[in-house]
């Protein structure tokens, strides 16, 4: 437990740092950039949470169900990555970069289009990012660079990307938001997850 939850929390402060770099450029080459945190991920086999949630098992051996299980453990990375990205999320006060008001219009944009929508969308990334994945284990890695981009450019929501954006988001704005935001981000929690298993309930063969 210890083991996963520290390799939770440089996922996710890997893709804070590419988060960081997106925000520094919020066009395509910082879309190109952000692919830094997945193949950092990839390459030292992390957990993130889009990137296990499509490849947890959700049945055992004898056929019988481990929903309860996997989501458990799902949880659990998904706290070490958001612990990650606070802590990079922090550095960015230290920095020169305009890069708070970058993120809050990410945030608002989010908020524009309201929860449910945003949740939607976020089932775009989650199959990317299974799909991405699944190239790069099968030594593809090239996927990744087109993958990522196209998710950012697509208004597709990463959770961690979004819980690390808007940690960064001056507190102000976060605090007139905190209720919208306590049911936005469950959302894309929720619509990440489905994305990533989109091709398990297409071929229920799938584990």
């Amino acid at each position: 437990m210890i083991n996963t939850f520290r390799s939770s929390v440089l996922s996710g402060v890997a893709v804070a740092i590419a988060g960081w770099g997106f925000l520094a450029y919020p066009n395509i080459i910082g879309a190109v950039i952000f692919s830094f945190g997945l193949l950092t991920v990839v390459n030292y086999k992390l957990k993130l949470y889009t990137g296990t949630a499509g490849f947890v098992p959700l049945r055992y051996e004898d056929g019988r169900s481990r929903w309860l299980k996997a989501i458990g453990e799902l949880l659990f990375i998904l706290a070490g990555n958001i612990t990650g990205c606070l802590l990079v999320s922090l550095l960015t006060r230290m920095s020169p970069l305009d890069l708070g008001d970058a993120a809050q219009n990410i945030l608002a944009s989010r908020l524009a289009i309201g929860p449910l929508k945003a949740g939607l969308l976020a089932i775009g990334c989650g199959f990317i990012m299974t799909t991405v994945v699944t190239f790069a284990r099968e030594g593809k890695p090239l996927a990744l660079l087109f993958g990522v981009p196209l998710f950012i450019n697509c208004g597709f929501p990463h959770c961690l990307a979004d819980a690390f954006y808007y940690m960064t988001v001056p507190t102000s704005y976060t605090g007139e938001h905190l209720s919208e935001i306590a049911i936005l981000y469950p959302c894309l929690v929720a619509g990440n997850f489905i994305g990533c298993n989109l091709y398990r309930f297409i071929t229920p063969k799938n584990p």
